[in-house]
């Protein structure tokens, strides 16, 4: 493996990103401990392979992690349409009241799995329904305009209780489309952050999910300085890509925040010298968002892909992602194609594991 990388100056398409990848290294359950989970250190010329709980001491005193605070929701549902049909119901997000067609707050976007599209107005029954001891959902047509591939629904419960809470004490953990058993507890405790706070994703940040209480506390005593930002994760974030052409690729929207505290503390981080450690995609997505268009909060569809100037982030922590997908882009355009497929190559080789329950890496930008 080599740092020359000439990335930048080719054509791409979406087939440059595949590789084959075992079905046994598909990771269906997490490492027995988080930060027993292996780390392929790619910050250099050769891959090193390591433990996660080796972290802290690869990074330096002043470096600045960023992590994405928000908090996986129980957003699968089962149920039935007042005809009798079966249907399953991935809520993708809970609409803000001045998003919503009565300013109820009451009101969400999601993905239906069902034989027939109910008509508008049509009820559905949520786990057992309102009466059964479940909620209703109205169906109020496409979102987010009549050609839009989700659905807005409002949601009926006991009176107090609002999406958030409807979700928390029916819904099922939304498991990746790959991990193919039915979530449990495990799934509960283990496809959640330690320092989750905002609730709204669908899918995890899966490379914090790594950092347990010993991390951390390990990175204190190093100096090593955190912040968060939130990006909610998109179902879409699976969603595979149905062009050839890199640009004709339409990226799904996600809604994200950076507190002023984490502005300053990137600021700090600049003015002593130290790096921006963004711990995962989402965390990079949401940081250059923000760099581009200088909006602290909304939606972002940013697509990262080899050629793009990274203005924010210095260093990567990320797991590894699927062949031919947007993630498997942007970590491209982070540390270089060559060396990307590379690496992934000897983490094949090396049976790390894969996906949101597998190990992770860890990445330097390169020059460009």
């Amino acid at each position: 493996m080599t740092s020359t990388d000439t990335s930048a100056a080719r054509s791409f398409t979406v087939a440059d990103f595949d590789f084959t990848l075992p079905e046994s290294l598909i990771a269906q359950h997490p490492a027995a401990e988080r930060s027993a989970s292996r780390l392929l250190d790619g910050t250099g010329a050769q891959p090193v392979d390591r433990i996660f709980r080796e972290l802290p001491g690869l990074l330096e005193p002043g470096d600045l992690l960023v992590f994405n605070d928000t908090e996986v929701v129980k957003a699968r549902h089962f149920g039935e349409k007042a005809s009798g049909g079966k249907l399953e119901l991935l809520i993708e997000r809970v609409l803000m009241p001045h998003e919503a067609l009565d300013g109820s707050g009451q009101e969400v976007v999601a993905h239906i799995r069902v034989s027939k599209k109910p008509q508008p107005g049509g009820l559905l029954h949520l786990a057992g329904g309102l009466r059964g001891g479940g909620f209703d959902a109205v169906f109020l047509g496409r979102w987010p305009d009549e050609q839009g591939q989700l659905f807005r629904l409002r949601l009926e419960g006991p009176a107090g209780e609002d999406p958030y809470t409807l979700m928390a004490r029916h819904g099922h953990v939304p498991l990746p489309p790959y991990i193919t058993h039915v979530d449990d507890a495990e799934d509960e405790r283990r496809y959640q952050t330690v320092f989750a706070r905002v609730p709204g994703a669908v899918a995890a940040p899966t490379a914090a999910l790594h950092f347990d209480e010993g991390v951390l506390v390990a990175l204190d005593t190093r100096g090593v300085q955190r912040a968060s930002v939130t990006l909610h994760v998109g179902a879409g974030t699976f969603a595979p890509m149905k062009t050839e052409r890199i640009e004709e690729h339409v990226m799904h929207h996600e809604r994200y925040a950076i507190p002023p505290a984490t502005v300053q503390a990137i600021t700090d981080c600049r003015a002593r010298g130290g790096r921006v450690v963004a711990v995962g995609t989402t965390t990079v997505r949401t940081l250059e968002s923000w760099a581009r268009n200088g909006e602290l909060h909304g939606d972002t569809d940013i697509f990262i892909t080899p050629g793009f100037q990274f203005q924010v982030v210095d260093v990567l922590i990320t797991n590894f992602h699927l062949p031919k997908s947007t993630l498997m882009m942007l970590v491209s355009a982070f540390a270089g194609y060559e060396h990307v497929m590379a690496l992934y190559r000897h983490a094949v080789a090396q049976r790390y594991r894969f996906f949101s329950y597998g190990d992770a890496m860890l990445l330097a930008r390169r020059n460009a």
